[in-house]
């Protein structure tokens, strides 16, 4: 094991590091049963509703799934401390639990099992360690009841964000979703977009797509689509308290959005006169992006060059993406990663973006 990465793990325990990505087993339907009242208990077994976990990458799917950590003993929180809380000295982690309610098309069983979710992940993972953090799983199908799931856990402070996917129902900047925005901004919670697909639509703009990998690479096409929405439709200049982050994005990609955008808005933005800035500059104050899985250059050398290009210090949260296999060994922070910018990176860019986690 190299220098690089022998170095990742004292780093992190020193400067009390927030993990921005962390994945809990994603629950089944025996999981989820307890949490359901009688009606929809009764519903989710009749009709034999049994395929309630993340549906882009199940946790068969073993290329994503790294071998030491899927090896260790134990189950749920347990195995989370001895592959990550402990060896990492993690102060937080945040928990997005990205399940195959997205892609649910009832959104009255899609509000049922967001809210059977969201009391499974208090009981089950945040009562069990005080480092742990959680998104709340909205049912986007339904923003009236996502609303109502804002206010159920507003005042539980260990829930920091609300989730949804980089590829849903329709862009996200539209307005039928802002009534989940207002409630987040207004709670402190910010918005997490998460790499996936509900596949209400094919996921490339030439149609669906034959293999897992091709789907991967193509959500940043997702991203970049829900990036321009949330500019072009006022979301970033209507909630401007609210912090976005995208998550398993990559990173590369955006300097040259920011640039066309800006580029292209001097010309048009006649049609869109409540963006009142450059979309570069709504983009850096509000965007953040998690680091894994990061689209670094092959030379160390040359990773400040894509840092520079963002112009922007605090847009990067640190994440492991566990259990995913992003990284090897402890070398959770990319290689060549600006010192001068650790600090920023594992702790103070989160503390930032999610005001809830000090409260």
């Amino acid at each position: 094991m190299d220098t690089a990465v022998t170095q990742q793990r004292p780093v992190l325990s020193q400067l009390g590091a927030i993990d921005c990505d962390v994945h809990p087993d994603a629950p089944l339907r025996e999981d989820l049963l307890p949490y359901f009242d009688e009606y929809w208990r009764e519903i989710v077994t009749t009709r034999d509703v049994d395929r309630l976990e993340l549906t882009n990458f199940p946790t068969r799917t073993k290329p994503f799934f790294r071998e030491d950590w899927k090896a260790t003993e134990g189950k749920g929180v347990e195995k989370l401390r001895k592959n990550l809380l402990d060896p990492y000295g993690l102060k937080y982690a945040i928990l997005n639990c990205v399940t195959a309610v997205h892609a649910i098309y009832d959104p009255y069983l899609a509000t049922a099992v967001c809210r059977a979710t969201n009391d499974w992940l208090k009981a089950e993972w945040l009562d069990r360690d005080p480092r742990l953090r959680a998104s709340l799983v909205l049912p986007m199908q339904n923003p009236e009841a996502a609303v109502e799931e804002i206010e159920r856990f507003a005042d539980d402070k260990r829930f920091v964000q609300v989730l949804t996917l980089c590829m849903g129902e329709m862009p996200l900047g539209r307005r039928i979703y802002w009534p989940v925005y207002e409630a987040a901004q207004r709670h402190g919670f910010a918005l997490g977009v998460h790499a996936g697909s509900a596949y209400r639509h094919a996921p490339s703009q030439s149609g669906f797509l034959s293999y897992l990998a091709e789907d991967y690479v193509h959500q940043v096409q997702g991203f970049a689509t829900q990036v321009g929405s949330f500019v072009a439709e006022g979301v970033l200049g209507k909630f401007p308290d609210m912090k976005i982050v995208l998550i398993e994005s990559g990173v590369s990609w955006l300097p040259g959005q920011m640039w066309r955008m800006s580029k292209d808005w001097r010309g048009a933005r006649i049609e869109i006169p409540w963006v009142k800035e450059p979309p570069s500059a709504l983009v850096r104050r509000q965007i953040r992006m998690t680091t894994q899985p990061f689209d670094a250059p092959r030379d160390p050398a040359e990773l400040e060059r894509i840092i520079e290009h963002l112009d922007c210090d605090d847009m990067l949260l640190f994440s492991t993406d566990y259990p995913h296999a992003q990284f090897e060994g402890d070398a959770a922070i990319p290689a060549g990663f600006p010192e001068r910018l650790i600090d920023r990176l594992v702790r103070d860019n989160a503390l930032a973006t999610y005001p809830r986690l000090e409260d």
